[in-house]
């Protein structure tokens, strides 16, 4: 089977695209021709292909859709099966040959009081354009990332952003504390230099990349964005793994992913009390729970793991076995083959 892998938002790097479905694809048997914006890759198999367009960012939008309409009229009569990751990308479904399955990624409308680029008065249009989008992607078939996305698309098959999950995990260590993931003010990016200034002695490193507006302190050790395979191998030996989301709607029914990294390399988890975290720190005893935007609260959860070796050391173990024996990408891949397989077949 050959699969046309369609994104003009993300990354070429993503790593629910590039570093667990195109893998999942490929181990598969399966050929990848990879639609992405322009950028790096890691090293890849001969059986993907790249096909470089314009990323659509911010306001400048229309030109790199009119890109993306004419390259998925040009590859897609040669696939099976063509995915699409982006809710624009539904403009362009009539220029397409063959099959689709709409990967949705976020709640599009709750996320855009995240949206920096969006200005405020132009936030409710920008959130009736999203009721719209959803609406033509309804006749879709469709894979989603959360279970809190099945009210919007009862009828989609449910693929969580799961992760690979190691055989071994490294000891903690007691100087460093991890973030990985895009830094945004819902985010908790107000929160990361506070932490900083509040510690002593331990490096709060971030791994991803800075929204537009997003300044970080010299106190923080602010790394960029780095492909999610090395970023991982990043978290190991860390004291702990901050996930300081704000109580936003597009987070109160989400699964933060950086949380399951952080426990399938072994590492404790800080994070706020949105409910899907709750559920996985506090049934399996592997974090601390602080409230929203308290800094305090996070340096001092901080240094409780820092000061009990033991106590982060069974946090550790007891994260990697959950992810393991619940969360692992390897149950949700097989999900998705069968149904990308099943799409493909039937259409």
């Amino acid at each position: 089977m050959h699969v046309l892998v369609a994104t003009v938002v993300h990354h070429p790097e993503d790593a629910r695209i590039r570093h667990r479905q195109i893998p999942a694809l490929l181990a598969a048997g399966f050929d990848v021709t990879y639609l992405a914006p322009a950028g790096d890759l890691t090293p890849s198999p001969p059986q993907l292909t790249r096909v470089e367009v314009s990323r659509s960012a911010g306001r400048r939008r229309a030109g790199a859709l009119r890109e993306a309409r004419q390259l998925l009229r040009h590859h897609s009569p040669a696939a099976d099966l063509t995915v699409l990751h982006d809710p624009e990308l539904l403009l362009a479904t009539d220029a397409i040959e063959g099959p689709v399955v709409w990967d949705v990624h976020e709640d599009l409308a709750a996320q855009i009081v995240d949206k920096a680029w969006i200005p405020g008065p132009l936030r409710g249009p920008a959130a009736r354009i999203a009721h719209a989008l959803q609406r033509r992607g309804r006749s879709l078939p469709k894979t989603i990332a959360e279970t809190g996305y099945a009210a919007a698309h009862p009828d989609a098959v449910l693929v969580r952003n799961t992760v690979e999950v190691p055989a071994e995990i490294d000891p903690n260590g007691d100087d460093r504390v991890v973030y990985l993931g895009r830094v945004s003010h819902g985010r908790g990016a107000d929160l990361l230099g506070a932490v900083a200034a509040l510690t002593n002695g331990i490096t709060v490193d971030v791994i991803g990349p800075l929204d537009h507006g997003v300044h970080l302190p010299s106190a923080v050790e602010s790394r960029g964005f780095i492909p999610n395979n090395i970023a991982l191998d990043e978290l190991r030996g860390a004291t702990a793994g901050l996930s300081l989301l704000r109580d936003l709607p597009n987070y109160r029914h989400s699964m933060p992913t950086k949380i399951l990294e952080y426990l399938s390399r072994g590492v404790p988890v800080i994070t706020t009390p949105l409910p899907a975290a709750v559920e996985v720190v506090e049934g399996h005893d592997c974090g601390i729970i602080v409230p929203f935007d308290d800094p305090s609260a996070v340096a001092t959860a901080i240094a409780e793991l820092r000061n009990d070796p033991d106590r982060r050391e069974r946090m550790g173990r007891n994260g990697h076995r959950a992810v393991r024996e619940h969360y692992n990408w390897r149950d949700d891949s097989r999900r998705m083959i069968e149904f990308f397989e099943t799409v493909a077949s039937t259409n």
